[in-house]
């Protein structure tokens, strides 16, 4: 039997609430497939650790979650007590940094019974595959003087091994999909970052023949996301560039809720860490009524993770039967419980046998 040791992390809000029904899923699909168990290990680590510690995770933790083969992790954030740059820092982006976490995975695609705020949101099926680790979102910077003449100064760092690696992984991804990858720039714009992006890009599809590719500028990106996201099947992006447009695949979908991600570790050496894409959304903790499906999605990207695209494919195949047959919590229009779309989805899974 293929056992997969997994440290769990529910973290804040309704991260408490939609990790336990999401980790009951996965114990269903090792049932239902027989060869294939979990063991999980759960992790207090959140604002109220840090409130009780004054740390959002032990000065040993990155040594102990290490030894797992990935982390599965809820939401971090309760900005009403702690500040959001301290929780983030202190755990989610801690996490990323130092397992060396360099791609971000966030499909979006269109669900039968998930009313889309498109009128013809036409079948749209998606993946942005962004680069996680530098870009606009690196630490270099700071801030100088404090009164009218104060200054903040952030760098952006593009490197060619992360740009390249970010790149190869969505021509892999696009490969194996529709065989066509687009690129996200703002070369008219931003003068040397990337311009290096879109040089980078035009080397590394000289090795891709058989994928069909093109360079479209941020501000158009997202308005064709909105207006013509059938279009699309993978997309690369920058750090900043591929989080505002996962946001905006989330909203065309009808909800950022379902929306799951994935951060991978591209060498082996540390785990990779799945979380949906959703907030701890502190306002509708402990009502029951947190939607479970972005983390049971977050669950299915796991799985094809470990291998198990067949296992993944059937989660999702349930997760859309069950939505289509308006089986949902409030956010998205239905009027069941957390616990209530859990369980159907369990119950389902289970059918298949």
């Amino acid at each position: 039997m293929k056992k997969h040791e997994i440290a769990v992390i529910p973290g804040d809000g309704i991260g408490k609430e939609v990790v336990p029904p999401a980790l009951e899923v996965l114990h269903t699909i090792a049932e239902v497939h027989g060869g294939l168990s979990f063991e999980f290990t759960e992790f207090p680590w959140s604002c109220d650790y840090y409130l009780e510690h004054g740390e959002m995770m032990p000065e040993d933790g990155i040594e102990t979650l290490q030894n797992f083969e990935a982390i599965f992790l809820g939401a971090v954030g309760n900005p009403s007590i702690v500040p959001d740059h301290v929780s983030l820092w202190g755990l989610l982006l801690k996490i990323r940094r130092n397992f060396e976490q360099s791609i971000n995975i966030r499909p979006a695609q269109y669900f039968k019974g998930l009313r889309s705020p498109l009128t013809n949101p036409n079948d749209f099926d998606l993946i942005v595959v962004r680069e996680n680790s530098e870009g606009e979102y690196s630490e270099i910077g700071g801030r100088i003087h404090r009164n009218e003449n104060e200054m903040a100064i952030q760098n952006a760092v593009f490197t060619r091994k992360g740009c390249e690696s970010a790149m190869r992984y969505a021509f892999d991804l696009a490969e194996r999909r529709n065989k066509h990858l687009t690129s996200a720039t703002k070369s008219n714009g931003i003068f040397h970052t990337m311009p290096f992006w879109d040089s980078v890009f035009d080397v590394v599809k000289n090795d891709y023949p058989k994928v069909e590719t093109n360079s479209s500028h941020i501000d158009a990106l997202a308005a064709f996301f909105v207006s013509q996201p059938e279009k699309f099947d993978v997309i690369v992006a920058s750090n900043l560039f591929g989080d505002i447009l996962t946001d905006i695949g989330g909203a065309v979908m009808g909800s950022i809720g379902i929306a799951p991600a994935a951060n991978i570790n591209l060498n082996g050496q540390y785990p990779s860490m799945f979380e949906p894409v959703h907030g701890s959304a502190p306002d509708i903790y402990g009502k029951g009524i947190a939607n479970p499906v972005g983390q049971i999605w977050t669950a299915k990207m796991m799985l094809d993770h470990f291998n198990e695209e067949e296992l993944g494919e059937k989660l999702l195949d349930v997760i859309q039967e069950v939505i289509a047959d308006d089986i949902k919590t409030a956010d998205i229009g239905g009027k069941c419980t957390t616990d209530e779309v859990s369980t159907e989805i369990c119950n389902r899974l289970r059918a298949l046998k």
